[in-house]
């Protein structure tokens, strides 16, 4: 899959808990909410390997990567 394909990141509200990690891992990508919910920003503003880490991190797995035309 090529780096400047086209991707986004799903949030399974009911499972983040907030912590922040995605944030930390890809700063340019995600923001919380009034909620303290993890918001992917589209488009994202950081590239998508920092985007798989900040996936990888999260503690509640409720970040899902969808990239062109399936999940990865």
């Amino acid at each position: 899959m090529a780096e400047g394909g086209s991707w986004r990141v799903e949030v399974d509200r009911e499972a983040c808990m907030g912590s922040g990690i995605c944030m930390v891992y890809a700063p340019g990508s995600f923001v919380h909410d009034d909620e303290t919910k993890a918001v992917f920003q589209q488009p994202p503003g950081d590239p998508l390997d920092a985007a798989r880490t900040a996936l990888e991190a999260c503690p509640t797995g409720a970040l899902t990567l969808i990239v062109d035309d399936g999940e990865v």
